[in-house]
């Protein structure tokens, strides 16, 4: 290993990522890199991926691959794209552009639906005609909605383009899950080798001519790819393997959210045939290790929680040294990513499920880990989770004080695991204090602490939403979860919230250990309830997964189940099967709790039997159909 003088450090966003604000991992690393006095820089090929396939060139490139796919072959989707194909040519750049908020005054020829080529993704807005044949959004957008109208319109514009693009050019590609199956719990390499070893797409060879612009221009000699989730390994790995071909002698690492979580047994060499090193947890520590080693100042043995290839094997290299306290990791900086280039996408027509794809929101963190750590889905064992540190408001504020100056934006979401109400209550005041306007959403428990004086307090401050976990609506479950919470519970705090102006989305959860028919209709009751009643806006079904990581993972005689034996992990493990006793088919139950909560987000059908929903023949729900509406009286 040749020593490094100076380093000069690149952190990536490897593609796919959100589209409408960058993912604060790169902001984070870069900021504290800086802080140290090291020379940092960072970059998003997700975003710069996208905006080079959603464009003229990118378009002309799809249609050479649509035209050599015989005509009786393809959807109707392609079909039309090639038909319609100087519509989209005319159309791509000023519908990005007003999506980037760059051009608003299309959005008048957006809306009047001449103007966009409109494919298969069009087709449910059909369903809100109504009996005399008016604006179908007109529910949606009123009169005047102008420019959301344009954004929903413009965003299955796009949706239409991609599918498209996975029929013609990738089957993998999508705008987040982009090829997760290749690593999401995948036990060996081999799946991912393949695909590496693979002729590459037209998709490989724009990423591959991206990295080495951003490399060029950065000039680096350690690169980090932080990778958050399964569906931005294979790109993670694209990148890497592109460096590794042009600049052999260059440092690569790996990091982020699928590492620390899926990683942890890593024993696969071929890795490091595209990294150097594997690093976990959070980064601080792990880097200044790294970084030091690099210069020639600390042994291989000293470096913290990194794998590595020595002779051939990998080796979990842990010199336990002190975390960075999470007041001391600095201030994120976006200095560097094309602030005014993401895309705000308006893909569902609910006014809370539009914040995760809709705006440029300021990633930041309250606290670091989870004060509460004891629900038994969770991964309450793994560092992210269960080193729970806070630091004072007064440098919250600084933070964000500091990230509005360089940035000039004022919107802010709040990724903590869940974020501690005492700290949201000190944030608050001292924002009110210092008459610093922002806009703030982020992550909650339900629990009884957020009373209706502390919910104005932080709507006052600048809240406008909340997300929090009610998983299965059943306080047996929520019992053996280990929550904390039970269902009137949560409709009183929800409530609280709702009356101080700020919308709520609710986790929800189905496939739960011992979870019964039963259970999924009276939980489906209650969550009909709470749409009903005003307490949530939105909500989102999930499948229960069982992680190793997790009390039912590791204690699973516990929750009355027992795990299916896990092959030989060489590579990448999360996910673990199990057989529940009660043999519930939860895969027909979710299509019924999904059909039912996406219409119970547009107000359709909160007085119908939740029955109604289920294709088999349910019990009738044990659940009165005013339970909470009387315990919502009484608070």
């Amino acid at each position: 290993m040749s020593i490094i003088e100076s380093a000069r450090v690149l952190s990536i966003i490897p593609p796919m990522t959100q589209l409408n604000t960058p993912y604060p991992s790169t902001a984070y690393l870069t900021g504290f890199l800086r802080s140290q006095g090291i020379e940092a820089q960072q970059a998003d090929l997700a975003l710069a991926l996208m905006l080079k396939l959603f464009s003229k060139s990118g378009l002309q490139d799809v249609r050479k691959k649509v035209e050599k796919i015989p005509p009786k072959k393809r959807s109707n989707q392609v079909a039309l794209f090639d038909a319609t194909f100087d519509r989209y040519l005319t159309t791509i750049t000023p519908t990005i552009a007003f999506l980037q908020g760059s051009d608003s005054t299309i959005a008048h020829r957006i809306c009047s639906r001449n103007f966009l080529p409109e494919g298969e993704r069009f087709a449910p807005l059909d369903a809100y005609v109504d009996d005399d044949g008016g604006d179908p959004l007109a529910w949606a957008f009123g009169a005047l909605g102008t420019q959301d109208r344009a954004r929903h319109l413009g965003t299955l514009y796009l949706n239409d383009i991609a599918d498209v693009l996975r029929e013609a050019v990738d089957p993998r590609f999508e705008f987040v899950r982009y090829a997760e199956s290749l690593a999401m719990s995948q036990p060996t390499f081999d799946p991912l080798a393949r695909a590496l070893a693979s002729p590459t797409t037209m998709v490989d060879d724009y990423l591959a001519e991206l990295t080495l612009a951003s490399v060029a221009q950065h000039q680096p000699n350690i690169v980090l790819l932080s990778v958050p989730f399964p569906g931005a390994v294979y790109a993670a790995f694209r990148i890497a393997q592109t460096i590794r071909k042009q600049y052999p002698d260059m440092v690569i690492a790996l990091g982020g959210g699928f590492a620390n979580t899926e990683l942890r047994e890593l024993k696969e060499p071929r890795v490091f045939d595209y990294f150097d090193y594997v690093m976990l947890d959070a980064g601080e520590r792990p880097l200044l290790a790294l970084l030091d080693h690099l210069k020639g100042k600390r042994s291989q043995q000293r470096l913290v929680r990194t794998f590595a290839r020595v002779d051939g094997v990998v080796k979990y290299i842990n010199f336990v040294e002190p975390e960075v306290p999470f007041g001391e990791v600095g201030t994120p900086t976006w200095d560097g990513l094309p602030l005014d280039r993401y895309l705000s996408l308006l893909d569902m027509l609910n006014p809370m499920h539009r914040l995760w794809s809709d705006g440029r929101w300021n990633k930041l963190t309250v606290a670091h880990g989870c004060y509460w750590k004891k629900c038994s889905f969770c991964d309450i064992t793994l560092d992210y989770i269960s080193r729970y540190e806070t630091t004072t408001a007064e440098v919250l504020v600084d933070r964000i004080e500091a990230i509005i100056a360089e940035t000039g934006q004022t919107g802010f979401h709040f990724v903590d695991e869940a974020a501690p109400p005492k700290a949201l209550k000190a944030l608050a005041e001292e924002l009110i204090r210092r008459n610093v306007s922002i806009s703030w959403w982020g992550n909650i428990r339900f629990e009884k602490t957020f009373s209706p004086d502390l919910c104005r307090l932080l709507a006052e401050s600048g809240c406008i939403a909340i997300s929090g976990g009610l998983e299965v609506a059943s306080d047996r479950l929520l019992a053996l979860m280990k929550k904390g919470v039970s269902v009137e519970q949560v409709a009183k705090v929800t409530q609280s919230f709702t009356e101080a102006g700020v919308l709520v989305h609710a986790y929800l959860m189905y496939g739960f250990p011992t979870q019964t028919v039963q259970d999924t209709v009276d939980a489906l009751e209650y969550v009909r309830q709470l749409f009903d009643n005003g307490c949530i806006q939105s909500g989102f079904f999930h499948r229960f997964a069982c992680t190793v990581h997790s009390p039912v993972g590791k204690n699973p005689e516990e929750f009355g189940v027992t795990l299916e034996q896990l092959p030989e992990i060489s590579f990448a493990t999360n996910d673990v099967g199990f057989i529940d006793p009660t043999g519930v088919d939860h895969d027909e139950l979710g299509q019924a709790l999904n059909k039912a909560l996406y219409n119970y987000m547009h107000g359709i059908g909160l007085d119908d039997d939740v029955r109604v929903w289920f294709n088999g023949k349910v019990p009738r729900t044990t659940i009165h159909k005013h339970r909470l509406a009387k315990a919502l009286q009484q608070y």
